[in-house]
């Protein structure tokens, strides 16, 4: 099969397609055909490493210390079809069309993928392409863990730091789901987009510092790690959450410290992702409550390509990558 390897760390560049073995399905696996999946930062970030130190470390031993060796095909969410079916499998069948996070795994830049039923898999929404239901996993799943995390009530202040991006644009979403009035912050161009799905409010954060504004927020998600922690928490209400999908160690010490010396609390705990949450969006979106934002496509021979893009910190919600096989899709 074809998949995109890389067996260094660095620029887009070391990403290249090759043949490689289609992988055999153990009894309680499925075999996937891959349609589409998508480049999230996090990719781009395991390809060049550039991680603070204390995740550094156990990231490159888990993946490779000198070059990637545990880990060669990236990929953290795909769409497709299943094939195969292991003897013991019983929530799918041949043909079932699916989405999944690969979780710690990775491997969906490949044509194929093996997946144990009772990991983050379930039935593609009925309403989407392949191409948008790749795009929901990862950014879905994670919004959704943060913002249960920061108990979002009906007729919340949330505001969202990083919007525009695969988290950013499901937490918009996900937070005017759940009754918040939202204000959405990000760069110029990206704004027209964040209204469209939902914002209430959209700052542009090289025009206007959010935590300089004197405004309160009940909920401040930092998807992007880049807002002051300081005035960050000076910015919320007396019992406010602030929710750090990005935290540097700093801030995670000092997000201690301010749970316990006052009544806002700092939440930065990483996601579990479950079948069970993916089902979850999967209804939502059914219900056209939620809806995959795409900036561009590329194909799987222009990865690189895509990885470059993705590196310029432009995209509007996802880059997906398209898989199609002999045309039939």
């Amino acid at each position: 099969m074809k998949a995109v390897v890389y067996t260094e760390y660095g620029p887009p560049d070391v990403l290249q397609l090759k043949e490689v073995d289609k992988p055999v399905p153990k009894d309680n696996e499925v075999l996937i055909r891959t349609y589409a999946t998508t480049v999230v930062a996090g990719d781009c970030e395991l390809r060049s490493f550039t991680f603070p130190l204390w995740f550094w470390l156990p990231l490159r031993f888990y993946i490779g210390l000198i070059r990637p060796t545990r880990v060669t095909i990236l990929g953290q969410e795909l769409a497709g079809e299943v094939e195969f079916v292991g003897k013991d499998v019983k929530l799918f069948s041949k043909g079932d069309q699916v989405f999944a996070a690969t979780e710690v795994s990775f491997g969906a830049y490949a044509e194929y993928k093996c997946m144990r039923e009772d990991k983050p898999l379930a039935l593609k929404p009925t309403n989407m392409t392949y191409e948008e239901a790749a795009a929901v996993p990862t950014g879905g799943l994670n919004a959704l863990h943060y913002l249960r995390m920061g108990n979002i009530q009906r007729g919340d202040k949330v505001l969202i730091n990083g919007a525009a991006g695969n988290i950013g644009s499901f937490a918009v979403q996900l937070a005017k789901y759940f009754g918040a009035e939202v204000t959405g912050v990000d760069s110029r161009e990206k704004l027209d987009m964040l209204r469209s799905i939902g914002a209430d409010h959209v700052i542009d954060y090289r025009q206007e510092d959010f935590t300089q504004s004197g405004e309160r927020y009940d909920v401040i998600f930092d998807v992007v790690g880049k807002s002051s922690f300081s005035r960050s928490v000076r910015s919320l209400t007396k019992n406010g959450r602030y929710l750090l999908a990005n935290p540097v160690l700093s801030d995670m010490v000092r997000g201690v410290w301010t749970s316990m010396t006052s009544r806002k609390t700092v939440l930065f705990r990483f996601a579990a992702y479950k079948s069970k949450d993916l089902i979850f969006l999967k209804e939502l979106i059914e219900a056209g409550q939620l809806k995959s934002v795409i900036d561009r496509r590329y194909p799987l021979e222009q990865i690189a390509e895509a990885h470059r893009y993705v590196d310029e910190g432009r995209k509007k919600g996802n880059v997906v990558i398209t898989l199609m096989h002999n045309n039939e899709h």
